[in-house]
């Protein structure tokens, strides 16, 4: 197993910081199936950092952590996801969603090891907003269940890409490396809100 390492992380981290404007749209294409479900996640800056996020601060934790918060932040986002096809009313989900993204970069920024019920309440909020943005741009024709199987396969593979990097970077160096990038992660949630 290759871990990143050097300039890999930092060439990683760019990619990641890297992109155009942090909405999650995907310009106007019917949203029908698994595979555009799938997409939907990687179509905004937003999503793919919270994500990652929410996956490196659930290694930095460990134990239960480890799947208890993502696995939390799926299933809420599901239901945040059904809020939104149903056109359920959510004010400020823009706002929601940058906010996850500054907060969750922060607390892998810090190292943060609240209690694990805490945690999982947290990411639950910030998923009911990235839920519903899927939700809500879903064409009412569209097969909500294959849709929604989709963008919650797709998270989860984003909280497996955090908490992957979050295990293969536990010690020295490459430790400060994963918080360097909380602490990017966070600025770039702080650039979302002032935009």
């Amino acid at each position: 197993m290759q871990t990143l390492t050097g300039k890999r992380w930092l060439i990683a981290l760019a990619l990641l910081v890297m992109g155009g404007a942090a909405h999650a749209h995907t310009n106007g294409l019917p949203h029908m199936d698994f595979a555009t479900g799938a997409g939907h996640p990687f179509s905004g800056l937003d999503h793919i950092l919270a994500m990652v996020a929410v996956g490196l601060w659930a290694a930095q934790m460990g134990g239960r952590a480890l799947w208890l918060v993502p696995l939390t932040f799926v299933l809420t986002m599901a239901a945040g996801g059904a809020l939104g096809f149903m056109g359920m009313p959510l004010p400020h989900v823009e706002l929601g969603i940058a906010g996850s993204v500054l907060i969750l970069g922060g607390l892998v920024a810090l190292g943060s090891r609240l209690p694990l019920t805490v945690c999982m309440g947290l990411v639950g909020i910030f998923a009911i907003f990235h839920g519903y943005a899927h939700g809500a741009e879903m064409a009412v024709e569209a097969s909500a269940l294959w849709y929604s199987l989709g963008f919650m396969a797709a998270t989860a593979a984003l909280h497996g890409i955090g908490i992957g990097a979050g295990l293969a970077a536990q010690q020295g160096a490459a430790a400060r490396l994963v918080r360097f990038s909380g602490a990017a992660i966070a600025a770039s949630g702080l650039a979302m809100l002032t935009v």
